[in-house]
């Protein structure tokens, strides 16, 4: 008798399903599907996705849907990553303002010290004073130009101009003296006039050196020691720029306040562990490792972590229909990155790079939404639905489809929401490991650091290689090689950082260069993944030295990364391991493990029998 029986993987990203045909218990053929998971992991979202991918195999089988007999899910954990900021410090400024510009053409170059006035004003300016012209946009940079010459000849002593629109370098031609000129300023009509006030432009390829040193806008606008304390924000805000304006007025005050990060407070059996994320990661993850088993995570009340991780909490119960004090966290990963962050009192959207901790948690859930997600799709489908089993032993039996592989086996599969390693040992016995954080982490950090707010494009720059559009007719890998084309580029690219995508390539619309995007990228894998990796081989080993591993075999979606089985393999020759990628049934490389396993352990349950 003929069956069809389908092994369905439900993956943070995608869901994956292995569909095979079998007679008496011996696997005829098997092909599969694959198709985007809908809505988060676990929730009955998922059942359009699970539907779709079902399909998808169908078709290759040549057979409807409703011909599948048995379908098999695995037991899904969500995991769900967010940020806590390290030290969240907001930079209030009374009665004082700062514009941290860095328009692509500034006018001129130095800097200029002096006391804003309207251009308008210019003729009632007083010869003993210096001052800062401030033109706003309905002012022609003709008679812009004109109306500081004639000032000029008048001996009116002009140091800088601020312009709202760009028309530094057409203004800069146009008068008798080099001055800085700062353009693109948006909101104009909120500088105060008649306030002291500094503007720096750098040359060409360089960045200003006053103004993004707190001890020389102290000496700009003569500060106290203490004074020079609270303006650190602002020179942070303004480093890497080319040019930069500060306004003070005389009676400005500038205060700091400073909300707590908080404290991560673990769970485990009698005991609690607490580390401070003010510390960082590295001292996050020594007391996760010290916690060992856990069986909770909470964050202390009123802090940055505390909010995000009961945030979590409640949003699973919502999404899997349980009760609040029934949704676990059973781990975290904690890194160190940097995050943009809007200074407070700025006229041109002024950010400062802050120190923050990325965090993913894994929240364990009780299997009864499981049992729900396949009821209902059961349902939809008219076809039986078990849970198979648990992400780790099924990846690892799907890998023992790969040539070349036996018993005992370790397998890590990286999918897009965590990192899991699973054991498999001659017996047929399994030693799973699940740990939060993966690709979806990756892309997390990937948006934070280059500060894109768009996950899309960070997911692109975390799996493509960049390339720089140096000519309209050829263009420089990342890897320092060079590619001509009989065709112009569009021009819309020159001078970009793209990304190679196999569909086209996409603008990085970024002011980093190619060689900080590169660093970012292979910073957040190295981070994540590799620091994961690791994790996971400690935890899955008996003795805790990973040495004792001789090979592993990567499966899962992040194991096709471009670079980073190349990483994999250089961190773990370190330990004398040896590493590659998987190809699951000889076909399917290292994707559909988890999925093949489920249809696999259903055959040798049967051959039990």
């Amino acid at each position: 008798m003929i069956e069809y029986v389908a092994g369905v993987d439900i993956g943070n990203a995608t869901t994956e399903t292995a569909l095979g045909q079998i007679e008496d218990g011996k696997l005829l053929t098997c092909v599969s599907g694959i198709s985007p998971t809908t809505g988060l992991k676990g929730t009955n979202d998922n059942i359009a996705g699970i539907v779709k991918s079902l399909k998808n195999a169908a078709e290759k089988m040549k057979i409807e849907i409703e011909a599948i007999d048995l379908i098999r899910i695995n037991e899904a954990t969500p995991v769900i990553g967010d940020f806590a900021m390290e030290t969240i410090t907001e930079t209030i400024i009374t009665e004082s303002t700062l514009i941290g510009h860095n328009p692509d053409t500034p006018g001129g170059t130095g800097l200029g010290i002096g006391r804003t006035i309207l251009i308008e004003d210019l003729d009632k300016a007083d010869e003993n004073e210096d001052y800062i012209v401030v033109v706003p946009g309905t002012v022609d940079f003709i008679d812009a130009a004109a109306a500081i010459n004639r000032a000029l000849e008048r001996n009116i002593s002009i140091q800088g101009a601020i312009l709202q629109k760009d028309d530094g370098v057409l203004i800069n031609n146009r008068i008798n003296t080099t001055i800085p000129i700062v353009d693109e300023v948006e909101s104009i009509g909120r500088v105060p006039i008649g306030m002291t006030s500094a503007v720096e432009v750098a040359q060409p390829g360089a960045c200003i050196e006053s103004l993004s040193n707190p001890y020389g806008i102290a000496t700009v606008f003569n500060l106290s020691a203490s004074e020079t304390k609270q303006i650190v924000h602002i020179a942070k805000a303004l480093i890497g720029n080319r040019s930069a304006v500060v306004i003070k007025t005389p009676a400005g005050e500038v205060k700091e306040r400073k909300i707590p990060a908080g404290q991560i407070i673990l769970h485990s059996g009698e005991r609690i562990y607490t580390a401070e994320v003010d510390s960082g990661s590295k001292e996050i993850m020594n007391t996760v490792r010290k916690a060992g088993g856990i069986d909770n995570v909470t964050g202390s009340r009123g802090t940055n972590v505390g909010g995000m991780l009961e945030k979590v909490r409640q949003n699973m119960a919502k999404l899997t229909e349980q009760k609040y004090n029934t949704v676990f966290i059973k781990d975290i990963m904690a890194v160190d990155t940097i995050v943009p962050k809007e200074v407070q009192g700025n006229l041109a959207r002024e950010f400062a790079m802050e120190k923050a901790v990325g965090i993913a948690a894994m929240v364990k859930t009780e299997k009864l939404h499981m049992r729900r997600l396949a009821a209902k799709v059961s349902e939809e489908l008219g076809i039986p639905v078990e849970i198979g089993g648990v992400e780790g032993s099924m990846a690892v039996r799907g890998a023992l489809t790969t040539p070349g592989t036996e018993k005992p086996l370790l397998v890590l599969d990286i999918g897009a929401g965590s990192t899991d390693a699973c054991l498999l040992y001659k017996n047929n016995e399994t030693k799973p490991i699940h740990l939060a954080g993966a690709g979806n982490m990756v892309t997390m950090l990937i948006n934070a650091e280059l500060g894109l707010d768009d996950f899309e494009l960070a997911e692109d720059i975390k799996k493509y290689p960049l390339a720089k559009v140096e000519s309209l007719y050829h263009i420089r890998h990342e890897d320092g090689s060079v590619e001509f084309f009989n065709e112009a580029i569009d021009s819309s690219m020159f001078a970009r950082t793209v990304v190679i995508k196999p569909s086209g390539w996409e603008i990085i619309r970024s002011k980093q260069t190619m060689e900080k995007i590169r660093q970012v990228r292979r910073d957040a894998k190295d981070k994540v993944l590799i620091s994961n990796i690791i994790r996971a081989l400690e935890r899955v080993s008996v003795t805790g030295n990973i040495t004792e591993f001789e090979h592993v075999v990567l499966v899962g979606g992040s194991s096709l990364d471009f670079e980073l089985g190349n990483m994999v393999t250089e961190s773990l020759t370190y330990y004398g391991i040896v590493s590659g990628k998987a190809n699951i049934r000889s076909t399917e490389g290292p994707r559909n493990a988890v999925a093949t396993g489920l249809l696999y352990t259903y055959l040798e349950e049967v051959q039990n029998d």
